[in-house]
């Protein structure tokens, strides 16, 4: 019989679509299913600790329990697995982000002086970052010029799991499964049956209206697949699939086409995780003083007096996930009203969102920043009001997550500061007015082309 190899799951947490999976399992002998809870995973929100925890528990369970779980440094543990094992090679789907990628060229390394080899194979993306490129071999800087290409390039078909001999449980000693911190967000249902039934369900209901339904928070218009696309639980190609020619599907597949093309940003410029990509706006200045943190603390709660920006981030803390439209709306709000740096906002969201992306988020808020790739011009300040009142028109969205707002007349739940009733009991007036902000934040632009 062939000697083990080792899957070593990361961001790819499924049996289904996995070419990294069919690899080692090509290789014919029996196959050590990993996840090494590195000591990074303490760093990351609650929701996505427990997200991670209850998919890892749901892919054990797929397994017949074989999922061996290591702690420590990878450099470390994998290669002492291989070597408990006899293991030659161990596979991996490859990781384009920047700690990922250095921690992927150490451990290869390291078990290159062992005498064995990291066989990268596969994506978390349904086209790899750094392989759509202008015809001058440069990357694409704007995104609609990138998803042209991107369709064009393509991408694999989805393929069945491998027949896979799997060699742990008893035989392999484990670790077990992390223990989270408390949290008390309502996650969604782990596991790829769980992530399939997602789909199902908005192939069969909101796909059909998702290109007027999409940026209305208070309907049930998006996919909700992000969490699961973020774990690799769902591979984006099991769902591009799925989608054909009509206008809805097209927008869709345009989202799908956005988390490539952050992906590929980022990829080519690592720097841009935490920095401007424009940099001609580091000098944009912003407000970091203990007044501007204690407006920063008031946004984060949902204390702003703008029911749309407070609904949001209450949906934030109660589900760990935020309606796209409105992720757009509080990001402008704390950039532009509050003149705060989006690494304070970045940040903040990729504590608490069970599908904190770098790439999509951090790019993401500096779209929303006017400082990165594709971004709105930085004179374009969203009014949260009239979002408000365009998006979520009844206060369906608003109501939900401000009960203070509950029983508001639908004339003053976007503006309930203006209601000829007086400020309704126990919800804060505005804590910045917007029309000021707004002549500020362009005040503050100015002195940038000044020294232009």
């Amino acid at each position: 019989m062939a000697a083990p190899t080792i899957m070593w799951f990361r961001r790819d947490l499924r049996l289904a679509d996995n070419v990294a999976l069919c690899a080692a399992a090509a290789e014919g002998g029996p196959v050590v299913p990993l996840y090494v809870i590195d000591p990074v995973f303490a760093k990351t929100g609650a929701a996505r600790q427990n997200f991670l925890a209850a998919n890892l528990r749901a892919l054990g369970a797929s397994l017949g329990d074989r999922l061996v779980i290591r702690y420590g440094d990878p450099v470390t543990e994998v290669v002492r697995l291989a070597a408990e094992v006899g293991a030659r090679t161990v596979h991996a789907t490859t990781d384009y982000g920047p700690y990922g990628s250095r921690r992927d060229r150490d451990v290869a390394a390291a078990l290159t002086t062992t005498g064995r080899h990291l066989s990268f194979v596969g994506s978390p993306y349904a086209v790899t970052p750094g392989s759509v490129m202008k015809g001058d071999g440069s990357p694409y800087a704007v995104f609609t010029p990138f998803s042209r290409a991107w369709q064009a390039v393509g991408w694999d078909e989805p393929i069945d799991a491998a027949d896979v001999n799997w060699l742990g449980g008893t035989d392999v000693p484990s670790a077990g499964y992390p223990a989270v911190p408390p949290c008390d967000a309502q996650l969604p249902a782990a596991g790829e049956h769980a992530a399939h039934d997602r789909l199902d369900a908005f192939l069969a209901g909101p796909l059909a209206t998702y290109d007027t339904d999409r940026d209305r928070p208070g309907v049930d218009g998006t996919s909700g697949l992000s969490a699961y696309l973020r774990f690799g639980v769902l591979h984006p190609r099991q769902i591009l699939i799925h989608l054909g020619g009509e206008h809805a599907h097209e927008r869709f597949r345009a989202e799908l086409a956005w988390r490539d093309f952050y992906a590929d940003v980022l990829y080519h410029q690592p720097r841009t995780a935490w920095e401007n990509l424009r940099r001609d706006m580091d000098r944009l200045p912003v407000d970091t003083d203990a007044e501007a943190r204690a407006r920063f603390e008031t946004w984060t709660r949902g204390g702003t007096g703008y029911p749309i920006v407070d609904a949001g981030m209450r949906q934030l803390l109660a589900i760990g996930w935020m309606h796209n439209r409105v992720r757009m709306i509080v990001a402008s709000f704390l950039v532009k009203d509050l003149h705060l740096p989006w690494q304070w906002g970045a940040r903040h969201f990729m504590r608490h969102l069970v599908d904190g992306d770098l790439a999509s988020n951090n790019h993401g808020w500096q779209w929303a920043a006017g400082t990165g790739t594709d971004a709105a011009p930085y004179f374009r300040v969203f009014n949260p009001t009239s979002q408000s009142e365009r998006y979520d028109p009844d206060g369906t969205y608003i109501r939900r997550w401000v009960p203070e707002l509950a029983n508001v007349a639908d004339g003053d739940v976007h503006a309930p500061w203006m209601s000829r009733r007086g400020q309704p009991l126990g919800y804060p007036p505005p804590i910045v007015d917007h029309a000021a902000e707004r002549a500020e934040a362009l005040r503050r632009l100015s002195l940038l082309r000044r020294h232009d």
